[in-house]
């Protein structure tokens, strides 16, 4: 058994929470806690804090901004400063944008079509508590389901996220080109998820834990989880 201690936020409207705890029970052994919103606290001794995906508050106002000020999101940002690892998936990643803990947003996909399908992404970096078990620059599957998954940022912003090494996925094709055609809802640069300054937060569009086993359709999601129990 793993030693890594997981919570998982559930927002009015998260939909992924029980997905989340069967990748990280499957990871780790160890069943994670469910973390209601109107918590003031977090448990002690927690490791790691995920916020999954969904649709909290109904998306009203912006996809993610009232689940940014909900009250257990202090404690989330408190969490952040201690060096806490956080992993925020597709409604997560807007809620971790929304509450200025990643930059950027996430806006409606360039097609304004809700997108439900397979994507390709390349692993950027692998020197990581997400992505150690995975091998550098690997092409990875995994579903996405969205309405609002195009990362934007000021150029500023993107030059350096590329310059730091904080671009964690990237959409691709098959041969693994990250061409403008791969980002399905039209990311700039492709960008399908990004670390924070100390690498120690992960925010993604795409649902890695909805491949973590065979029976699932494959297992590409799964070297995630296995990189945080082994780094915990």
């Amino acid at each position: 058994m793993s030693a890594l201690r997981a919570g998982i936020v559930v927002f009015p409207g998260t939909n992924r929470e029980r997905d989340m705890a069967i990748a990280l029970e499957r990871a780790t052994g160890r069943r994670p806690v469910m973390l209601w919103h109107r918590d003031a606290a977090l448990p002690p001794g927690l490791d790691l804090v995920v916020l999954p995906g969904g649709f909290s508050y109904g998306d009203y106002l912006r996809c993610g901004a009232i689940a940014a000020r909900s009250p257990i999101m202090r404690a989330v940002a408190d969490h952040a400063a201690r060096g806490g690892l956080i992993l925020g998936v597709c409604n997560g990643f807007q809620i971790l944008c929304e509450a200025g803990l990643l930059p950027g947003a996430l806006l409606r996909n360039a097609t304004l079509r809700f997108l439900a399908m397979d994507c390709l992404m390349r692993v950027e970096r692998t020197d990581t508590p997400f992505t150690a078990r995975y091998a550098p620059g690997a092409i990875i599957r995994a579903p996405l389901a969205h309405g609002d998954g195009n990362y934007v940022a000021d150029e500023p912003v993107l030059d350096r996220l590329e310059g730091e090494g904080l671009v964690a996925f990237r959409y691709v094709n098959e041969a693994g080109e990250a061409l403008p055609a791969a980002a399905p809802n039209g990311a700039a640069r492709n960008i399908a998820g990004i670390f924070s300054e100390n690498r120690r937060i992960l925010g993604l569009m795409p649902h890695p834990e909805d491949l973590v086993d065979p029976l699932m359709g494959g297992t590409d999601g799964l070297a995630l989880f296995e990189s945080l129990a082994e780094a915990a």
